[in-house]
């Protein structure tokens, strides 16, 4: 049906003309790391997430890292997190040496089943991390609730969720922190990179030394000397930061692509059977950076190997998020520890039923169209 691919999260590209200029200041300054695009950058991300500090890193999945290590989290602590995730949430945990605790999911959003969560909570738990499945914020309150009850700090991977709003209030000012992906597929990117956001101005001072080696802010530049702390390279460039500024910038026309694209899809699948579009939370601000749907093969005559077989044939690239869960997946199947939590049912079953579809810049009305006329034939002809 399609001559030219359409993909899940093709690249969003701003003013390029604007992006250029960007990236010969840096060239012209010399400055190619700790510059002031850098500064500009977690400024500005900052005011979109409503929070007082924001900390630029080379990617989110370090993000992840360097936020849980400025908690001072060390080898074989726990850290409670959702299975229906994508694997770099549990990989950035086990990487440095923790041990990621699968909790079950809500069957509807995705996001992580609070009271299950509660269940999982034993001597070695250090922390608890939400993720806002597909940009839908996760129970909250809930989480924050369950940190104080037990004296766990709360953390949140929000790779999807920048711009989206819970209660009215931006994502990014809830727990002690949490974490913003830049990667090139999401809906605001820096070629690649990510952002630790915070309210708590002691922990960012840890976050932003840590970062950088160790080395504060405020002894920049520095000497060997001016080391504080343990500490990496998990610093974002100047030309990364263009490209996120330059990102930020058409951010509503982004967003408003996306939401367009949501809304016309809503309205294509209405009433086809055994098909359920994942929604985002009435009266908030979503960015709709992913349209999923869920298949259900009893009412829609096929189950979504057999969709996914179907529109990836019409050169519609559609993607199995999150398949399988991470507690499926190597290194992590084959734990004890793991096992010893099992079983997820939920978690399992909505990985085997949802697809991501195409959206984005990439993609017009009549391609959504498209793409739902081949989900309607599809679920239509295995009915009959």
């Amino acid at each position: 049906m399609f001559d030219e691919p359409l993909h899940v999260g093709r690249p969003n590209i701003g003013d390029r003309a604007r992006l250029r200029e960007r990236i010969e200041g840096a060239l012209d300054r010399h400055y190619l790391s700790n510059g002031p695009l850098v500064v500009e950058f977690e400024r500005k991300i900052a005011e979109v997430a409503g929070t007082e500090h924001a900390i630029a890193v080379c990617n989110a999945t370090i993000g992840i890292q360097v936020a849980v290590k400025a908690l001072g989290l060390g080898p074989g602590d726990e850290v409670i997190i959702p299975t229906f995730t994508a694997p770099p949430t549990a990989h950035a945990l086990s990487w440095i040496g923790l041990v990621p605790v699968f909790s079950d999911v809500d069957e509807d959003t995705g996001n992580i089943d609070p009271a299950h969560a509660e269940k999982l909570i034993g001597p070695n738990t250090r922390a608890i991390m939400g993720v806002h499945i597909f940009g839908r914020p996760c129970a909250i309150d809930d989480l924050t609730a369950l940190g104080e009850q037990y004296g766990l700090p709360v953390l949140f991977d929000a790779a999807h969720a920048i711009g989206n709003t819970y209660r009215g209030r931006a994502i990014g000012g809830f727990g002690i922190g949490e974490i913003f992906s830049f990667h090139a597929t999401k809906y605001i990117n820096s070629f690649d990179g990510g952002a630790i956001v915070t309210n708590d101005k002691q922990y960012a001072d840890r976050v932003r030394a840590m970062r950088n080696y160790g080395i504060p802010a405020d002894r920049q530049p520095y000497t060997v000397d001016s080391i504080v702390s343990l500490g990496t390279n998990a610093k974002l460039s100047e030309p990364s930061a263009a490209m996120g500024l330059t990102g930020l910038e058409d951010m509503e026309r982004f967003a408003e692509i996306n939401r367009r694209n949501y809304e016309r899809y809503v309205v294509e699948l209405a009433g086809v059977p055994g098909i359920r579009l994942l929604s985002q939370l009435d009266n908030e601000r979503a960015n709709h950076q992913y349209v999923a749907i869920e298949i259900d093969p009893h009412a829609a005559g096929t189950d979504r190997e057999g969709m996914y077989d179907a529109l990836v044939a019409r050169n519609v690239l559609v993607r199995r998020y999150f398949y399988p869960t991470c507690h499926q997946l190597e290194p992590y199947r084959g734990a004890p520890d793991v096992h010893a939590r099992l079983p997820l049912p939920r978690a399992e079953t909505l990985a085997d039923r949802v697809l991501a579809l195409p959206t984005g810049t990439a993609v017009g009305l009549e391609e959504v169209a498209k793409v739902c006329e081949i989900i309607r034939n599809v679920a239509g002809k295995r009915r009959r």
